[in-house]
């Protein structure tokens, strides 16, 4: 079976402050292009297809027009899960409508678990639809008071499938979490910690002949080969101004055997990187004129008058400009700090802001607190 395997649009997303979706739409554009070239038996989107819950209509324009000409013109099923970026209701909206002509979205967990199964010449295929779910969510869908963190919520899951299904078939599981030692980006936002880690162990997933994942931003296996993030579809921060967008491609052999491929995609602008002095800049010694997006680092020394002003008239699209120079140890120890705070949760920072004017540690009682609210905060963000 051809799988195609793609995650993490975020359709709507704003990169300082500038809109995302004529990107989008371009790179939505050769996707479409590749379903044409290489006609998949089946498509995944493994979550995060919206940037936040209540997305602009211009992001629902887009993934309506994209869906539809995926479903009019080839026909093939399309497998979507929710992310933490998306509104469960909201994506949910006519999904039993949709199955009708084969766009199947699971975005809330249910006990039964419910598996979809498709064919080729080799027999079933089984696909498990795992919406992205906080631990709270798992401990009231299975009543499991034990459940305290993404791993022991995962772990439910996964051992309720193995318990109803012949794992000696092919199962590709589809999913939305973080895997330990899988490597993070700027534009990822951190999956919520309270009631337990955002880190899921990959050995849970060794049983499946495929697990399509979303949430990375960076193409990569975790552990396994048949263990993949797809990567998101644009460069969103410049800390992945490096990396190489694509899809990927999955041959699904009878012997669960897999044979993987990852297709770029080229971006309209490019999110790039560049350090020189101004004057390379200006005279075009360092880069030609361009619309890329563009992180600028100056090393000159002395007083520049109105470098952006200057800069942007041969590079429009400048999203940042910095002057490289040497950091006092004070600097660099504000800055490691700022780096630590920007991995913390929302429960953390507050913590952390608690203990800093208060110079004491927060008390058990108010950290229970503030724990609750943030969870009812970001539930009422997801439109739950």
């Amino acid at each position: 079976m051809k799988i195609l395997h793609t995650a993490d649009w975020h359709l709507g997303k704003i990169v300082n402050s500038v809109h995302m979706t004529e990107d989008q739409a371009h790179v939505l554009a050769q996707l479409i292009d590749i379903v044409r070239e290489e006609k998949p038996d089946l498509i995944i989107i493994a979550g995060d297809i919206y940037d936040r819950s209540i997305p602009p209509k211009e992001a629902v324009e887009l993934l309506d027009s994209v869906l539809t000409q995926l479903i009019t013109e080839f026909n093939c099923p399309i497998l979507i899960i929710s992310g933490n970026h998306d509104s469960p209701d909201r994506l949910q909206f006519g999904s039993r409508l949709f199955r009708e002509n084969n766009l199947f979205i699971e975005t809330k967990l249910t006990t039964e678990l419910r598996s979809l199964t498709f064919d080729d010449e080799f027999g079933p295929v089984h696909f498990h639809l795992i919406p992205y779910i906080e631990p709270a969510d798992a401990r009231s869908v299975f009543e499991d008071e034990t459940i305290q963190s993404h791993q022991q919520a995962m772990e439910t899951i996964i051992d309720r499938i193995k318990a109803r299904e012949n794992m000696e078939e092919r199962h590709v599981l589809i999913g939305h979490a973080f895997l330990a030692g899988g490597m993070e980006t700027d534009s990822e936002e951190r999956l919520s910690m309270i009631g337990g880690s955002p880190y899921i162990d990959s050995y849970l997933f060794k049983d499946f002949s495929y697990v399509a994942l979303g949430h990375l931003h960076q193409p990569q296996k975790v552990t396994y080969d048949w263990i993949q993030y797809s990567g998101s579809i644009l460069k969103y921060s410049f800390s992945e101004a490096s990396n190489t967008k694509s899809v990927t491609m999955i041959n699904l052999a009878a012997d669960k055997t897999i044979d993987m491929s990852r297709i770029p995609l080229q971006p309209k602008r490019d999110l790039r990187i560049i350090e020189g002095y101004f004057d390379e800049f200006i005279n075009g010694d360092k880069a030609e004129p361009t619309e890329d997006y563009l992180h600028i680092r100056l090393l000159d020394d002395g007083q520049i008058l109105d470098p952006i002003g200057k800069l942007r008239q041969k590079y429009p699209n400048i999203l940042r400009l910095e002057r490289k120079v040497l950091q006092s140890n004070r600097q660099l120890n504000e800055l490691n700090q700022i780096k630590e705070k920007q991995k913390m949760t929302h429960a953390q920072l507050f913590h952390t802001f608690y203990e800093e004017m208060k110079g004491e540690p927060i008390t058990k009682e108010r950290k229970d607190h503030i724990d609750q609210v943030i969870q009812t905060l970001i539930e009422q963000e997801r439109g739950k």
